[in-house]
């Protein structure tokens, strides 16, 4: 066999090389394959480098080494005609691949993907011949060293196999220590505190007769008689590997996932060309599992015949920034990596990983204003290594250094915990790609949009709030509702928190890497946000059915300042409103409407034909609903209930017109007659006794609140529907619909004894047979309430509330006063002060000492 050796790029004395081709199994994204990937490539020195790859991305290759790249990355793949139809190669910085790409680029070697183009990747899963339909990346989630079993139609899981013959029940914690706690020259890292950084941790498996697996770094090559006992070999721990998957290879076969074969005689292809070209100075970095594949002798025709006649479509490839949050999931375009922010530690550091990974934890910590010292730190660094001594490992693994932070530094909770696993063994890295790699147009408009309006796209999620006052708030949120309405989901909203006027917006930002496959998507709509907004507009009010729909999207429309696409919103909302009869269709649309209306006076948009529509939803509503409500079941009522209080919030926000001349006042005495006959609309189904009670006991609430009703008449609203002759079932249904959810029923309960009176003589009176039906009812009723609301209203209860109306307290109830006390009450006067920015000595307004 013919070696030669060659100088290590540390230095160090030259091992003698096996002959080539170097076939490089690894475990995709492992830090241990990838530092054995670089010894290999530093002691071997090939003039080409082939990895597992869609060979479309050559050309993108040299991208790699642009100073603004900064993994974690990936490979985006989708087919030109359909968007949707897309595949990812991820790479971090601990992946080999990429360590392999970065050190041909360096050294001046030629740099190749080989595995089957993403061509007829994509073509094969438009097929249905790839096993995951739940659309996982062909090329990262095949049947790669690290067994992605489910993932890809592997039965079994190599890792799992192998650290079974090893005898662990852990294929994880066997992978640790054999291949991640490693130095970079791949012998054993020492154990913390050992006395002798030379010594390791002995092997507890040796008397099972499986050194071999356990210890790849330090066994001899076989094939290199040079190799000798005990000193390192950059080329042992693959050749270890891959006899191990041949062996695996032989009894299972292709594992159950027949592209495989198909793809490894692509990739034998591009072998043999690549020997034909630069001689057996080639190393290839592939998962293990295909190393027994290419190292096969396998006839030429027998490959032709594999891939004659594969489907093939036309695939366009890029790089798009990727996330470690995203390499941690296992479903999706995830690569199943539980830790990729320990793994992405491991590799980086290249002494004292242990010492290093708790000082990280401890400045995270500290950032949270948590109390953790140095000695902290070092008392971990001793448990952590104490608990690897006890369970046989050669350095703390993750579970150890856990397990010592939870115990040193987070004082036994879990909470802190959560947090460390979060921001540090998963990661909020977000990868960066230069301005030179290819795009769609409507990726760089929003790239420069996003420049523009300081808006970075960042994998961790935070909460920007927006005043639409000032211009760059509101050009945000004009991005923001645009790149929503064509489906890019980078922001959500999250109102609520803050002023809940039409000024301002909060939103919740975060981006993820399949947004990039959305934007290439939306690019068949136009080539800036703007009008690829507006194209998709039309088009989907052209192609709606619902009138709910259209004045969602007439909503969404004003909310992006979408001028040109308006108008044909408009127009298909006319017409699908005057053809529409359903109640429950118009009842449905108009609060869309109603706010539409309110955001656009605030963004000074034109909506007088939009008023219009409403106005005549809104009539259309008030003469429909009565009969509408007739009838209705449980769930029907319900549903009916939650459209009432929907157009009766909307009614208060259409718009009343200045006092105008001629037509204007029109207008005015237009709307204004509306609200009346709306409040009428109420009254009736207040009356009426077909109606279900539910709907009945929220007519009563509504004049109620809105002060057409006063609250004797409240009372005997609720005296009617309590009273004996009436069905428990209906009268518990009138008292959901009355003080029921969340609409401050509890409070008017509290404030008004004599409804609670009412209420309370009621329920006591109910049969013992009726009671367990109504229970469930009255049970979901007064749930929603506060639990200092229901607190009040036992005590109230306990007392006993009286009939004689709202006032005092009788004397000596617990936690009621016979009477105000006005010196008490005087107390919070300064307080107030100080919150309103009152600093005088004026009575505030509206309070009186």
């Amino acid at each position: 066999m013919t070696t030669s050796t060659r100088p290590r790029a540390d230095g160090g004395a030259g091992v003698p090389a096996p002959e080539g081709p170097w076939l490089l199994g690894v475990r995709h994204h492992g830090p241990g394959s990838a530092r054995a990937v670089r010894a290999a490539l530093d002691a071997a020195r090939p003039r080409a480098v082939l990895i597992e790859g869609p060979p479309e991305a050559d050309a993108l290759l040299a991208l790699a080494a642009d100073p603004d790249m900064r993994p974690p990355v990936a490979l985006l793949a989708h087919v030109v005609d359909d968007p949707r139809r897309a595949a990812f190669w991820p790479m971090a910085e601990f992946s080999p691949e990429w360590v392999a790409l970065r050190w041909a680029l360096d050294a001046g070697a030629e740099v190749r993907f080989i595995d089957l183009p993403a061509a007829h990747s994509l073509a094969a899963e438009a097929d249905g011949e790839a096993e995951d339909a739940a659309g996982s990346e062909p090329c990262e989630g095949d049947a790669e060293g690290d067994g992605g079993a489910g993932r890809d139609g592997l039965r079994i899981d190599p890792i799992g196999v192998l650290a079974r013959a090893a005898g662990f029940d852990d294929p994880e914690r066997w992978w640790e220590d054999v291949v991640e706690h490693r130095h970079r020259d791949g012998t054993r890292r020492p154990d913390p505190g050992a006395p002798d950084d030379s010594q390791g941790t002995p092997d507890p498996h040796d008397s099972q007769g499986t050194s071999a697996l356990h210890d790849p770094f330090t066994t001899p090559d076989p094939r290199n008689p040079r190799s000798t006992p005990g000193s390192y070999d950059p080329y042992s721990p693959f050749v270890v590997l891959g006899e191990a998957m041949a062996a695996l290879r032989e009894a299972y076969g292709d594992g159950g996932h027949a592209r495989d074969l198909v793809r490894e005689a692509y990739m034998r292809q591009q072998l043999r060309a690549a020997r034909r070209e630069f001689g057996d100075e080639v190393a290839v970095v592939c998962g293990a599992w295909h190393v027994p594949a290419l190292a096969a002798k396998v006839a030429v025709g027998a490959d032709r015949a594999l891939l004659k006649g594969l489907p093939k479509v036309k695939a366009e490839l890029t790089w798009v920034p990727w996330t470690h949050r995203r390499l941690a999931r296992h479903s999706g375009y995830g690569a199943g990596i539980d830790s990729p922010g320990w793994y992405g530690h491991l590799f980086a550091a290249r002494d004292r990983p242990v010492e290093r990974w708790m000082t990280k934890v401890a400045g995270l910590l500290r950032e949270e204003d948590r109390q953790v010292s140095s000695a902290h730190v070092i008392e971990a660094v001793r448990l952590a290594g104490t608990l690897a001594a006890m369970r046989g490992r050669p350095l703390p693994g993750l579970a150890e250094t856990t397990d010592a932070v939870r115990a040193v530094m987070c004082e036994g909770s879990d909470v802190p915990l959560a947090l460390i696993q979060d921001r540090l063994v998963v990661g909020d890295v977000l990868g960066e790609v230069p301005d030179a790699a290819p795009a769609v147009p409507l990726q760089r408009d929003l790239t420069r949009a996003q420049r523009a309006l300081r808006l970075k796209p960042e994998a961790l999620e935070r909460e920007v709030d927006l005043d639409l006052r000032k211009e760059t708030d509101a050009a945000r949120s004009r991005l923001l509702h645009r790149l929503r309405l064509l489906g890019i989901d980078w922001g959500e909203r999250a109102d609520g928190r803050g002023s809940t006027g039409t000024f301002r917006e909060g939103w919740r930002l975060r981006w993820e890497p399949e947004l990039s496959v959305r934007v290439a998507e939306a690019g068949v709509w136009g080539t800036t946000v703007e009008a690829a907004a507006t194209a998709r507009a039309e088009a989907d009010a052209a192609e709606a059915t619902v009138l709910g729909e259209i004045t969602a999207l007439a909503e969404r429309c004003l909310l992006a300042e979408l001028s040109d696409a308006l108008p044909v919103v408009m127009r298909a909302l006319a017409d699908r409103a005057a053809l529409d009869t359903d109640v429950a269709h118009l009842a449905e649309a108009l609060p869309a409407l109603a706010r539409t209306l309110r955001y656009g006076d605030v963004r000074g948009t034109r909506t007088a034909a939009l008023a219009e529509v409403a106005t005549g939803l809104a009539e259309r509503i008030c003469v429909g609903l009565p009969p509408a409500c007739t009838g209705l079941d449980a769930d029907g009522a319900t549903q009916m209930r939650r459209r009432i209080e929907g157009v009766h919030a909307a009614m208060s926000l259409l718009p009343d017109a200045p006092e105008p001349r001629g037509p204007g006042r029109i207008h005015r005495t237009r709307t204004a007659t509306l609200r009346d006959r709306w409040a009428a609309v109420l009254a009736k189904l207040a009356g009426r006794d077909s109606v279900p009670g539910e709907i009945r006991g929220r007519a009563v609430r509504l004049l109620l609140d809105d002060g057409r009703l006063d609250a004797a008449e409240a009372e005997r609203y609720m005296g009617l529907a309590l009273s004996t002759g009436t069905p428990p079932g209906d009268a518990a249904a009138w008292i959901e619909g009355f003080v029921g959810g969340a609409s401050g029923g509890g409070m008017l309960l509290v404030h008004d004894e004599r409804l609670l009176a009412l209420v309370d003589t009621w329920l006591t009176g109910v049969p013992a047979d009726a009671f367990t039906d109504v229970l469930p009812l009255l049970r979901r009723t007064f749930s929603a309430y506060e639990p200092g609301v229901r607190r009040t209203l036992g005590e109230l209860v306990r007392r006993g509330p009286g009939s004689g109306g709202p006032g005092p307290a009788a004397a000596g109830a617990p936690g009621f006063g016979a009477e105000l006390d006005e010196e008490r009450a005087d107390a919070v006067l300064p307080l107030l002060r100080l919150l309103l920015d009152r600093q005088d000595d004026n009575n505030l307004a509206g309070v009186g000492k």
